[in-house]
């Protein structure tokens, strides 16, 4: 088990040290649960309770609630943030070995870096690229042409179709499909007749894709998603999207085609973005939200009506259907006083 003295964690963060130097931390955990050779964090007002009682070793703490602490704490401007750095050093995600498994099928014209991991069951199509340090969980599949750059990891089970490119230190976690095919169909004598997707999709570096994510490749141009994009689990994302660098998404999110999006933003669980519109820089969209239009102006947005009792609900939404006759009255009335 990795230890580390306070000494030493307050060296990586540049923290302020109160209390023991030599005490040895060995884990990370909550102010409710953390033992004494753990550092817990205080990162939320709604926790500084909490804080009287707890057992942890040490406390990352802000200067104002380090004042009235008794106990080891490392005084940080932002607990949170590091706790984030420090959360690394007690990983204990298994590290990947260079090699390729003697299961793995790769196409003669691939190449795969020397320092490159290969998992049971994956299959390189021809033509790709796996960079250096490259990790393929189990049973991944890597289409033609495609390109991952150097220290990607992608769980078990990712699947990139043809003609995708990935950056460099991309995280993709498993059932995550990139390069599907976009929904794109024309009328034809009332049938649908299928249109060829001919793009592919192209992934910035940085970049974290959440399980069961779906980004489809571009009908002409490639969809891109550009740098340090963070995408949670269950989002799609649909052919011709962009998105911008150092954007993030919740899971849930559903973006119709040709959408762009600005930096910056954030759109929260289960939001849903129309096609063919334009979402600005600095944009935050708050859970459920449905965007219809385009938003040219930074700043917050939402839809939809907050939770109430269920009662409550139904009768404003009888409400809701006759806001159209309500407004009328009003107008009817309001010209009437005029006259």
């Amino acid at each position: 088990m990795k230890a580390y003295s306070l000494h030493a964690l307050a060296g990586m963060l540049n923290a302020q040290l109160r209390g023991s130097a030599g005490l040895q931390i060995h884990g990370l955990g909550t102010l409710q649960n953390a033992g004494p050779g753990q550092l817990a964090f205080l990162a939320s007002a709604s926790y500084r309770k909490q804080l009287v009682d707890t057992r942890a070793g040490a406390v990352l703490l802000r200067a104002e609630d380090a004042d009235g602490f008794d106990g080891n704490c490392l005084v940080v401007p932002d607990p949170y943030l590091a706790y984030a750095r420090l959360s690394h050093l007690f990983d204990r995600k298994p590290v990947a070995q260079p090699g390729i498994h003697p299961t793995a099928v790769i196409a003669a014209s691939a190449q795969v870096a020397a320092s490159a991991s290969i998992g049971p069951g994956v299959v390189i199509e021809s033509e790709a690229y796996i960079g250096d340090n490259v990790t393929l969980g189990a049973h991944c599949f890597v289409g033609a042409r495609s390109r991952i750059g150097k220290d990607g990891w992608l769980a078990p089970r990712v699947t990139l179709y043809h003609d995708v490119t990935i950056g460099e230190r991309v995280v993709i976690q498993s059932g995550a499909v990139l390069g599907g095919e976009g929904f794109g169909f024309a009328k034809q004598d009332g049938e649908w007749l299928k249109i060829a997707q001919i793009g592919g999709v192209s992934v910035g570096d940085d970049v974290e894709i959440g399980a069961n994510t779906t980004i489809d490749r571009g009908a002409l141009d490639d969809t891109r998603i550009g740098n340090d994009v963070k995408l949670d689990n269950q989002i799609m994302i649909a052919h011709n999207v962009e998105v911008g660098d150092h954007t993030a998404m919740a899971a849930c999110v559903g973006i119709s085609g040709s959408t762009r999006i600005g930096r910056n933003c954030m759109l929260a669980g289960g939001v849903g973005l129309v096609g063919h519109i334009e979402i600005c820089d600095n944009v935050f969209v708050t859970g459920m939200t449905m965007v219809t239009h385009s938003i040219t102006e930074p700043g917050a947005y939402s839809s939809g009506t907050a939770m109430q009792p269920a009662g409550d609900w139904k009768k404003n939404a009888v409400r809701f259907r006759q806001l159209d006759d309500m407004a009328r009255r009003i107008r009817a009335l309001e010209k009437n006083d005029r006259k």
